[in-house]
């Protein structure tokens, strides 16, 4: 099992950004939250399956259609299990 915490940066807020990592984690079996940030950065907490987790990774790195991300940053955490679902913040 495996916990990231990912900051996203680029055109990442109003873009339907939060909803469409909701869809996919929750697609995923992934739990966590995501949420946007006052500096227009979308923060997202990760757990699950080392496969999923790379696999929502790889979602963030582009986003949805209206988003522009240019940067990711992915910081390993240890896995908690803290998480029954994945949230909206």
């Amino acid at each position: 099992m495996k916990r990231v915490h990912v900051f996203i940066s680029g055109r990442v807020q109003g873009v339907f950004y939060r909803a469409e990592t909701k869809n996919n984690a929750s697609h995923l079996n992934l739990t966590g939250w995501v949420r946007n940030l006052p500096d227009g950065r979308v923060e997202v907490v990760i757990e699950g399956k080392e496969d999923n987790v790379n696999a929502l990774i790889d979602w963030c790195r582009k986003g949805p259609g209206f988003a522009s991300v240019t940067e990711i940053e992915v910081k390993e955490e240890l896995f908690t299990g803290a998480f029954e679902g994945f949230g909206i913040r």
